[in-house]
């Protein structure tokens, strides 16, 4: 890989790469679902026999991570072990398990002139997808954009390089004893961001990006991108309590909203507490938190609960901390809380908990989030947790893919018309 590429080389690398993905996407577009799947399960394997390789190429990051002074949540988004690994490797073997989107008929008609219309999912090309510090993302992208019938191009981030290698080994190691274009999964030749400005002016090659990482560089594709591209900006995610929900429930979803793992998009960033339940449930979920080693910075109301609390700033209420920080606020009732996560929130992710069934069908009708739980954490917001073996990344805007990105999602469709001989008068 190298990472002192020109930026003229790197619109010639750019193009070099898209064109042989071109060529893969038409391959891919009519390989038989049992070919797709052997690659799949196939990479799977080559993963679990690789693991040993995948850890030190890990480790190397790891290392480079701490010398930079990588946070701890930074370093656990980094961090690959048997676990994950065994992870990575099941989410293929899902993504294999699932029907193929592509040639699935979404709808059919029949017109009253006696011509026949359907309407069904075709791949949508090659898909760009521009991502930071997890690993695993290779993996994910990989196999999702090959179920789908679509070629890719993976730029992964720059503090993980090596573990993307040793993964990306393993996808092209399924892709070959599949018989399948070995360029159908590409990784980027250098994790220079002048690569992502060849990739954002690759409309000849790319039909589509995804960007999955921090705010600046999400930012910047939306921005400067000549490609269409299915993002979320950030995952300011909310938790709001109500005095009716039960407070060991609350407690329990609360700590692992916030705390499963801090530095995935669907942690919760701030807990609104209804008014009715200050005295009930607000000392329990903070001490919890508190004691669970999470700062807590809240308005004046939380801060009379624990002398630890911090005061929170404007600035609070719209910060995605992803880190053991958690904003707390206090409001009136739903209508406060809608009114609150409407305005600071990024439409990702936000539970209620209650018990009141009208309460929660009106948090979850009126705010415009991709995603809405009740009386669950927001750490579900995951294409795994959806049944969609895995996901390229959770989608905020409202065209075309919304929420989890999974096969379905990087697909389009196209009209079949079927007559005997109809002209038009």
């Amino acid at each position: 890989m190298n990472a002192h590429l020109a930026i003229g080389d790197m619109t010639a690398a750019m193009a070099e790469i898209g064109r042989a993905a071109k060529t893969a996407a038409a391959a891919l577009a009519t390989a038989t679902t049992d070919r797709k799947n052997a690659a799949l399960l196939a990479a799977a394997k080559a993963l679990r026999q690789r693991e040993a390789e995948i850890m030190a190429a890990n480790e190397k990051d790891m290392a480079a991570g701490r010398e930079k002074g990588l946070t701890p949540a930074m370093l656990d988004r980094l961090m690959l072990d048997s676990r994950r690994i065994a992870a990575m490797a099941q989410g293929l073997e899902e993504i294999a398990a699932l029907p193929d989107p592509v040639g699935g008929v979404i709808a059919e008609w029949t017109r009253p002139n006696g011509l026949k219309i359907s309407r069904v999912r075709t791949p949508l090309g090659v898909i760009g997808v521009i991502y930071e510090s997890r690993p695993n993302v290779t993996a994910d992208a990989g196999a999702l954009c090959l179920k789908a019938g679509n070629a890719c191009v993976l730029r992964g981030g720059s503090e993980s390089p090596h573990s993307s290698r040793a993964i990306h080994a393993a996808l092209v190691q399924g892709l070959k004893e599949a018989g399948l274009p070995e360029t159908a999964i590409q990784l980027a030749p250098t994790t220079d961001r002048a690569f992502v400005g060849a990739m954002l002016a690759a409309a000849e090659w790319l039909d589509v990006i995804v960007p999955r990482g921090g705010k600046s560089l999400v930012a910047r594709v939306q921005a400067e991108s000549r490609v269409p591209v299915f993002a979320h900006l950030e995952g300011n995610c909310h938790v709001y309590v109500e005095a009716s929900a039960d407070a060991e429930m609350a407690e329990r979803v609360v700590l692992n909203a916030k705390l499963r793992r801090t530095g995935v998009c669907g942690a919760a960033e701030t807990l609104l507490v209804e008014r009715a339940a200050a005295n009930t449930h607000l000392p329990r979920l903070v001490k919890a938190l508190l004691d669970a080693g999470c700062e807590v910075r809240g308005d004046p109301e939380v801060q009379k609960v624990d002398a630890r609390v911090k005061p929170a700033s404007e600035e609070d209420w719209g910060t995605e901390y992803l880190d053991a920080i958690i904003a707390a606020k206090v409001v009136a009732d739903v209508g406060e809380a809608i009114r609150h996560i409407s305005t600071y929130g990024s439409h990702h992710t936000e539970a209620i908990l209650t018990e009141d069934a009208g309460h929660a069908a009106r948090f979850m009708n009126e705010l415009d989030s991709a995603i809405l739980l009740h009386n669950a954490s927001t750490q579900f917001a995951d294409g795994g947790e959806f049944g969609m073996g895995a996901e390229i990344g959770i989608a905020t805007g409202k065209m075309h893919a919304r929420g989890p990105v999974g096969v379905e999602q990087l697909t389009t469709f196209k009209y079949l018309v079927r007559g005997n001989g109809q002209t038009r008068p």
